[in-house]
């Protein structure tokens, strides 16, 4: 049985989520908080970070990692490209989002909004909302404007750059940000399809109470995965 272990609202354990479901694979989800991990913690994941999975006595660790370990063992429904261009342009959105989408700006939002508040108590740095909002985002959100499509990001197929691009911008719209469509129309169209995709959509609706219980904004998130 694999059993993922991770809050499922943590952006890297949504893609893992994700995968499990497209795949349609049975598995448990232990919803460990890195800042309040359970005892033995520092042996399952020597990173501390989430997620990590279990399949019986195998342990792995990293959403990139288990996404490809996934792959290997339940190659379909395919979410990595066998063609070596589109393999590779899959394997780098999946890098830009899980690096530069996250780390310079919906972690820095989210743990500014989120984490220290409600679980470190302590105030919001303002300045630092604003420097992410105004100097990380539009280089970011304009860099992903440029390779968004009408269809599916690598091949017109659905895959691993899709998952990780729509986990990363629906915590980002959790804490009650939109997308300018102004500004980034093909991603914000882009971020409403793949919030109907099926194995999105499912994982959505499951992490609700979760996403409730923190007092995060659900709405526009919500009435999309529930038109699935």
């Amino acid at each position: 049985m694999l059993k993922i272990y991770g809050v499922p609202i943590s952006v890297h354990t949504r893609k893992v989520i994700i995968a499990a479901i497209e795949k349609k694979l049975a598995f448990e989800n232990d919803p460990v908080i890195p800042f309040n991990p359970p005892a033995g913690w520092d042996k399952l994941s020597p990173t501390g970070k989430i997620p990590v999975v279990t399949v019986d006595d195998f342990e792995l660790a990293d959403s990139s990692v288990i996404s490809a370990y996934l792959e290997q063992t339940h190659p379909e429904p395919a979410l990595y490209p066998r063609e070596a261009k589109d393999r590779a342009r899959a394997l780098w959105l999946e890098e830009y989002c899980d690096s530069t989408l996250f780390r310079e700006v919906v972690h820095g939002l989210f743990f500014q909004n989120v984490i220290r508040p409600k679980i470190l108590q302590q105030p919001t740095d303002r300045a630092a909302i604003d420097a992410i909002l105004t100097q990380a985002l539009p280089k970011v959100f304009g860099y992903l404007e440029s390779q968004m499509t009408d269809g599916y990001l690598v091949g017109n197929r659905f895959g691993i750059a899709d998952i990780a691009l729509a986990c990363n911008l629906v915590n980002y719209h959790y804490l009650g940000y939109r997308i300018d469509a102004a500004r980034y129309p093909k991603l914000e169209r882009s971020f409403k399809r793949l919030c109907q995709h099926p194995s999105i959509a499912t994982a959505l609706r499951t992490e609700q109470p979760v996403a409730k219980n923190m007092g995060l904004d659900i709405g526009i998130v919500d009435s999309l995965a529930a038109r699935v």
